[in-house]
């Protein structure tokens, strides 16, 4: 008889595994559970970390965006194998895919799932026709995929309405609410900020129109114009969405010295202890943006938007300001007032950090989660 129960955590993307699960896997092996990972074909760099942590990763197909009903049977029949054939004894998806194809095929297995709805993102943004056509069809999916699950955990409170308001699961569903996905506040260390006269600003995003990334273009070049030494950085890699922005765009505008375009970056800490102010205008509808974490975490102020996730992250005055979505004069506004004012900058960046530790430490989270699963599993 096997002594340990076999945890199997489904994602989009290995390297999200990695990212954002890290350290919880890192807790359940140490916990004594047998951790698999289930994620579409990857590298085997991400592969070979996810060993090197102590985890077995198993490759499934999964069509990450769009709509193919053959595609997405042969995904739920794949992970319905995986979890007979390893013996799973709790499935633990995350992300939109994952969780409705890994509860369907857990729930087809009789194995009890724990989902954790990181985000509604594009489908629930609702700006376009297809949006809102995909956004009935994954309603639909929800409700037939999530409604058996043991605990179905939120990130914030705004999807758990949506949820609740939309029919999709009842008011006798068992759910709970977690900070996001933690941040390791070890490896995104406090670093208090000596600020100059070259206040420096940092989007860290996917480059897509829904994280606002034209609106912080458009401010900088206004405020560029008025502050001449005020820097305003970008990070994040080209994307193949409809709505991706155009990277010669991004380098035309860095080789004119509106921005600082870095492209796609590993160290994103040492980015946020160089700059000053983080910013994200995003209307995509947030889990809760993990980079915000990592920016509170490490001191920065925050500029973000009074929407879904993202408000998650500011206590109004304390550590930034909350703004409207798409509200370029707004933005503006936020961002002069560090330049006017940099004394706040490292006043804000204090009591940021205050914040995560009191709310967004990961270990907190991983705690909480574990006592999720040793619940389902009577253990």
């Amino acid at each position: 008889m096997r002594d340990k129960k076999r945890i199997l955590i489904i994602a989009s993307l290995a390297g999200s595994l990695i990212r954002f699960r890290g350290d919880f896997i890192k807790t359940l092996i140490h916990n004594g559970f047998d951790v698999f990972t289930a994620s579409p074909p990857s590298n085997n760099d991400d592969f070979q970390i996810i060993r090197s942590i102590g985890a077995t990763p198993i490759e499934f197909n999964l069509q990450r965006t769009g709509l193919n009903p053959l595609k997405d049977f042969k995904s739920i029949k794949e992970l319905k194998s995986i979890i007979k054939e390893n013996k799973i004894d709790l499935v633990f998806p995350y992300t939109v895919k994952p969780v409705i194809y890994g509860s369907m095929a857990a729930n087809m297995s009789k194995v009890p799932v724990i989902s954790l709805i990181t985000g509604l993102g594009y489908t629930f943004t609702g700006l376009s026709t297809k949006a809102r056509i995909l956004q009935l069809f994954n309603e639909t999916l929800y409700k037939l995929s999530i409604r058996k699950n043991k605990v179905i955990v939120f990130q914030n409170r705004d999807d758990y309405n949506l949820f609740i308001h939309r029919k999709v699961i009842s008011k006798k569903q068992i759910v709970t609410f977690v900070g996001g996905s933690g941040v390791n506040l070890n490896q995104f260390r406090f670093k208090e900020k000596n600020v100059s006269d070259k206040i420096s600003f940092l989007v860290v995003a996917r480059l897509i129109e829904e994280k606002g990334i034209t609106l912080y273009l458009d401010a900088s070049k206004l405020l560029k114009a008025k502050y001449p030494n005020a820097e305003f950085h970008l990070i994040g890699s080209s994307e193949t969405s409809p709505s991706a922005i155009n990277e010669d765009y991004l380098n035309l505008l860095h080789k004119e010295e509106v921005i600082v375009f870095h492209g796609k970056q590993p160290n994103i800490e040492e980015h946020l202890h160089k700059r000053d102010v983080f910013v994200l205008p995003s209307y995509y509808r947030e889990g809760l943006p993990r980079t915000t974490l990592e920016a509170c975490a490490c001191g920065n102020p925050i500029i973000t938007t009074d929407s879904v996730g993202c408000r998650e992250a500011v206590r109004e005055g304390e550590n930034g300001f909350l703004i409207e979505p798409k509200n370029l004069e707004a933005l503006v506004s936020a961002m002069e007032f560090f330049i006017i004012n940099p004394h706040k900058i490292k006043e804000m960046g204090i009591n940021s950090r205050k914040y995560a530790e009191e709310r967004f430490d990961v270990n907190i989270i991983n705690a909480d989660l574990l006592k999720l699963i040793t619940s389902v599993l009577k253990i």
